[in-house]
């Protein structure tokens, strides 16, 4: 027997079996072909560490928890809007700014005027900051284009970030993400791009892991998005959906009836929605960024989603408007103390609901036996820390599919 990798006096917070965190003190984890092949209590390992491994670390006692999953954002976007955040301060509307031409509509533009080179250059630096803080595992979705050329733009430079840095990628096409300006007067005939155009280009391409949508007055009806997700059914694709955030049209109870893998925001959602979500196993996608940015004061029912088992996920929704959010760690206290999660749950959020939500959960999220060896060593007392200290960079090594994307110092 000879293991890549064998970690010995660390604790382990696997995030699986019936213990909190799952945490298993004075632990040992092994790692072969990129993949976790031993996890434990240190005093059952089949050997003397030595002759199990070729590379044994010590980690002196510190935590593991499997690498972060960011299971939505938005990260691949031309521009910035940062002077409309000025701009709301001193008391503009966003109506009077979309009438300046500001908002999504100067995303839209920016995204538009943006080739591939220039997307990637701009998402590289927001994606390493999410990996320097523990990230593996990031969902990107397209929807700043709203036009088949951008679009698929938007999913290839997605996909180039894959390339280039240590990361598991996701991506999610979300062309019913707003109505671009040329279909203001026709929307239902933006629906028929969507569904006879957009989707079939990136399914044929294999651009996309998942379709997404967001079902809201000021956005996509029911109806709408019933369409959307009846093609993207058609051509095999999973879906998802922004559900329920500044009303209750019934987002989360229509994803669930489409088995989606989440429905996001979800704020207003009522005890039925949360209901047919619980029995349909979709995840509730919990977005504090936006919530805060927005000064938003409806809460997710937090308690309904406990009772009905629906699992529940953090994310950062970094995007140019209502979320420019980098650190999922602040997400997780957010979640805390915004939403009133248990640290637990915030964590859970973060790691193996968020891989639920990207229908990875049998792949990443936990660190169990067979697994990829997405691992996050921490320099903390105990897991709570990385909810409690907010700001804190307790990062001190990271390993992804077996590979050092940060050694830690041993």
């Amino acid at each position: 027997m000879s293991w890549d990798f064998l970690w010995t006096d660390c604790r382990l917070a696997t995030f699986a079996g019936d213990q909190p965190y799952g945490a298993i003190e004075d632990g040992a984890i092994g790692i072969e072909g990129g993949r976790i092949t031993w996890v434990g209590p240190a005093d059952r390992l089949p050997g003397p560490p030595s002759e199990l491994a070729t590379n044994v670390c010590d980690l002196k006692g510190r935590w593991v928890t499997p690498g972060l999953v960011d299971c939505h954002t938005h990260l691949v976007f031309g521009g910035d809007r940062s002077l409309e955040f000025e701009q709301r301060l001193q008391g503009v509307s966003y109506e009077e700014i979309a009438r300046r031409g500001g908002g999504i509509n100067s995303s839209v533009k920016a995204t538009r005027e943006a080739d591939e080179h220039e997307l990637v250059a701009a998402a590289r630096p927001r994606l390493q900051a999410l990996i320097n803080e523990g990230v593996t595992t990031v969902e990107i979705k397209s929807g700043y284009g709203l036009d088949t050329d951008t679009e698929l733009r938007m999913l290839r430079a997605a996909r180039r970030l894959s390339e280039e840095l240590p990361i598991t990628l996701r991506t999610t096409f979300l062309g019913a993400h707003a109505f671009p300006p040329e279909f203001r007067d026709d929307p239902d005939a933006y629906v028929d791009l969507v569904c006879d155009h957009m989707l079939p280009r990136v399914a044929d391409e294999g651009l996309a892991d998942a379709v997404d949508g967001f079902c809201e007055g000021i956005a996509f009806s029911p109806d709408q998005i019933e369409r959307v997700f009846g093609r993207a059914r058609e051509l095999g694709l999973p879906v998802k959906l922004h559900a329920d955030q500044l009303s209750d049209l019934g987002g989360a109870a229509l994803a669930a009836r489409f088995g989606a893998l989440s429905a996001d925001h979800v704020e207003y959602t009522s005890e039925e929605g949360a209901l047919a979500m619980g029995e349909a196993g979709t995840v509730a996608v919990l977005l504090p960024g936006a919530f805060y940015v927005l000064r938003e004061t409806q809460v997710p029912p937090v308690d309904a989603f406990r009772r009905f088992g629906v699992p529940m996920a953090l994310a950062t929704d970094c995007n140019p408007g209502s979320a420019p959010v980098l650190s999922l760690l602040a997400m997780a206290s957010m979640g805390c103390n915004l939403f009133r999660l248990t640290p637990e749950e915030a964590l859970r959020g973060i790691t193996c609901n968020g891989a639920a939500a990207l229908g990875l959960d049998e792949q990443i999220g936990t660190l169990e036996v067979g697994k990829q060896a997405d691992l996050a060593i921490w320099d903390i007392r105990h897991p709570v820390d990385l909810c409690y200290w907010l700001g804190a960079r307790p990062l001190t090594g990271l390993m992804r599919g077996g590979s050092w994307v940060q050694k830690p110092p041993l």
